[in-house]
């Protein structure tokens, strides 16, 4: 397979890359070049944010084309366009973000979205992304392969979740735990949503996917546990109330990461994802998500890139310890 990847040095992007040549396929990466490209590809400057920042893409075919992008919608719809007529299929990186709220437990793609335009610019992450969505389904109609990720995890991430839980629980002591530890999550390693688009954009597959492991993949305790496993950190994880962590004014998903309470836990982790299952969606275990990212984290220093766009994410120590206190 011709692969073009747009973007392809970070996360996400990255793991299709990674997973594309372990394949043995061929492929190209177009960025603006803010980060080198990984080893064993065709390299295209641009920056598809800028008059003639698509220069690079006016020649060349490929057999699929994935896109990761999160920002305005116009971008998708200049490069689909101008790659439609010279790509078999093209895979848009969307998000289960595009969802209406609220957005009940066990919702499947057909839950309402939000308004989206595929000529929208910097608006709200659900609108844009919808509106990526759109553009998109606009050039390549059919042959159009929108996966809605979740909570995405693995090595590489500069969203900062996993790696801030590592980090935590690798200083060891008490450590501040969010009660029930059977609470179920639901997420996705990187390097499997990109297998899984490629392989599923090889078979022709079409529409729109939450791309996400079952509900209750895991639980809080497992995950956490193999943390302290995985470190090989003397971490006491000091299980406590949803109430006392909220009364303290931690805010789920930010002060204390993956976590999630409510109607946000309800749809971050509770999505049907059936359909991306009965096509060939496959998980790999925890322990392997968990140990991958550490190894990664120690080779960099142990201090994940962040994103620039995104919120940084942890509990402030002194919280902490008033909580544990």
């Amino acid at each position: 397979m011709r692969l073009l990847v747009l973007g392809g040095t970070e996360f996400v992007g990255r793991a299709f890359v990674s997973e594309a040549l372990a394949l043995g396929h061929d492929v190209t990466v177009f960025n603006r070049g803010t980060h080198e490209p990984p080893a064993g590809v065709t390299a295209l400057r641009g920056d598809r944010t800028r008059p003639g920042g698509l220069d690079a893409l006016a020649g060349g075919e490929w057999d699929v084309v994935a896109d990761t992008w999160s920002w305005a919608p116009s971008a998708v719809r200049d490069a689909a366009s101008l790659l439609a007529d010279r790509a078999g299929r093209y895979v848009y990186v969307s998000s289960r973000s595009v969802y209406a709220e609220p957005v009940p437990y066990g919702a499947d793609e057909t839950a309402p979205v939000v308004e989206g335009s595929p000529d929208g610019g910097e608006d709200g992450y659900a609108e844009m992304k919808a509106g990526g969505e759109l553009a998109a389904t606009a050039a390549f109609g059919d042959r159009t392969l929108l996966a809605r990720a979740g909570l995405v995890l693995g090595p590489h991430e500069n969203i900062g979740r996993l790696p801030w839980w590592l980090s935590r629980i690798a200083r060891g002591g008490p450590v501040l735990a969010p009660a029930p530890p059977s609470l179920g999550l639901q997420y996705v390693d990187a390097r499997d949503l990109a297998r899984w688009c490629l392989e599923a954009a090889l078979d022709g597959v079409g529409g729109a996917f939450n791309v996400v492991s079952p509900p209750g993949f895991t639980t809080m305790r497992e995950l956490l546990e193999t943390c302290v496993r995985v470190t090989g950190s003397d971490a006491e994880l000091r299980w406590t109330s949803e109430e006392a962590i909220l009364a303290a004014g931690v805010r789920p998903w930010i002060g204390l990461p993956i976590w999630l309470t409510g109607d946000d836990y309800a749809f971050m982790h509770g999505g049907d994802v059936s359909r991306a299952v009965a096509a060939g969606l496959r998980c790999r275990p925890v322990e392997e998500t968990v140990a991958d990212t550490w190894a990664w984290l120690r080779s960099i220093g142990g201090r994940a890139p962040q994103r620039p766009d995104r919120p940084a994410v942890g509990l402030d120590p002194a919280v902490e310890a008033a909580l544990l206190a």
